[in-house]
């Protein structure tokens, strides 16, 4: 039996084909709301059952459940709260039972909400406690600041016209992957959430949870990321070249996930467990530093979070895997675990360094990425680059 649904049924909240042009006409006479990029992907992913068991935004119960204890109001894990943010101008049209038009950046309509209510919220608040920090250099924080000071909740349907992912060829739904894994017979599933090139570490842990599983779901993120992050058209050509060579076809699924990346840590890691579920996932890798940013978060702190939640609940399996790296003694990949040998051994590189080589038109060495990627890594920042005049 493939695993069920968070909370017991896949939520499907779009328009069906033979009315979607009629309700969006009729939504075009609505009050309107106008979303973030963000939000038209968390309504995305209400609409496909990602965020099951939400059909819509949360309501005030719901939303400081979520904040002050790591739950739902009916008892069920969850960490980050999925809002509706409106201006003071755009709420004051609104009222419970009354019905809003959402619009999209690009400005097409895409989805409707029945509002059930509206409320204040604080963004300190929320910063504190979703992202252990006020600080406005937290991506996430200054995130908040730029949002409306009303909440509106309620059930959704969608209407957009358009792919929100960018990458359609490998854009996949919950329903769908779940119909793959068993058309692939596969029982247990890994799921790996990155929104950087896989490099050797990403690759051993994955490799180490293939031994365990029937698959391996690789699932970047591609919604809106920091503007420093590899743009996802650079990531996505990195891992295909990588599961072109070095993973066997018959087990790994390369989809996309369209949601925006918060940097919320472990509360983020909650987050992404509670999506690969709904996508169809038995087990999920929760590696060093899920999610982070900067030095807001503890190493492990993201592992360490699913020690307050009821994994029986949850129904995934976290996989806590210490921190991974190359080392020139052993002459493989190891983890504190299985390595003796000392710092000078191992060749470890962050992100923020590999980007910094690259800008300098360094090649990362084979230590820490195969030489395909690398390939890709180094034609696009010699792209980006501008050239002398």
């Amino acid at each position: 039996m493939p695993i069920a649904p968070y909370g017991g049924t896949l939520v499907d909240r779009r328009a069906d084909a033979s009315r979607v042009d009629a309700a969006r006409e009729r939504a075009k006479t609505l009050p309107r709301i106008s979303l973030s990029g963000p939000t038209l992907a968390d309504l995305y992913l209400i609409a496909v059952g990602a965020l099951s068991p939400l059909d819509g935004f949360v309501g005030e119960a719901d939303y400081d459940s979520i904040l002050d204890g790591l739950t739902l109001e009916n008892g069920l894990p969850w960490s980050i709260p999925v809002t509706l943010p409106a201006t003071r101008a755009e709420a004051s049209a609104l009222r419970p039972g009354d019905e809003a038009a959402l619009v999209a950046p690009d400005g097409e309509i895409a989805g409707t909400v029945r509002v059930t209510e509206l409320f204040g919220w604080s963004r300190e608040r929320e910063a504190r406690e979703v992202y252990g920090t006020t600080d406005s250099a937290h991506p996430g924080v200054a995130r908040l600041a730029a949002l409306g000071d009303v909440l509106v909740a309620g059930p959704v349907e969608y209407l957009y016209p358009y792919d929100v992912s960018g990458f359609p060829a490998h854009h996949l739904t919950p329903a769908e992957t779940r119909e793959e894994f068993a058309r692939r017979g596969w029982k247990t599933v890994v799921a790996f959430q990155t929104r950087n090139p896989v490099h050797r570490a990403h690759e051993y842990l994955q490799k180490v949870a293939l031994e365990m599983v029937d698959g391996l779901l690789l699932h970047p993120l591609v919604g809106d990321t920091k503007s420093d992050d590899v743009p996802a058209d650079v990531r996505m050509e990195c891992y295909q070249v990588l599961l072109d060579h070095y993973y066997p076809a018959s087990r790994v699924l390369l989809s996309v996930l369209p949601a925006a990346m918060r940097y919320a840590g472990p509360r983020e890691a909650i987050f992404h467990a509670i999506l690969r579920r709904n996508y169809g996932c038995t087990h999920f890798i929760v590696g060093r530093d899920h999610a982070g940013v900067g030095n807001y978060y503890g190493t492990y702190a993201a592992q360490e979070i699913f020690d307050r939640v009821d994994l029986e609940k949850l129904g995934i399996v976290p996989l806590k895997f210490e921190h991974a790296f190359f080392c020139r003694d052993c002459a493989q990949m190891v983890s504190t675990r299985t390595c003796p040998h000392g710092k000078e051994s191992h060749v470890f590189l962050s992100g923020t360094k590999v980007r910094e080589m690259l800008a300098a038109g360094e090649r990362p060495p084979l230590e820490f990425t195969r030489p395909e990627v690398a390939d890709v890594l180094v034609r696009a920042y010699a792209d980006a680059e501008p050239q002398p005049a």
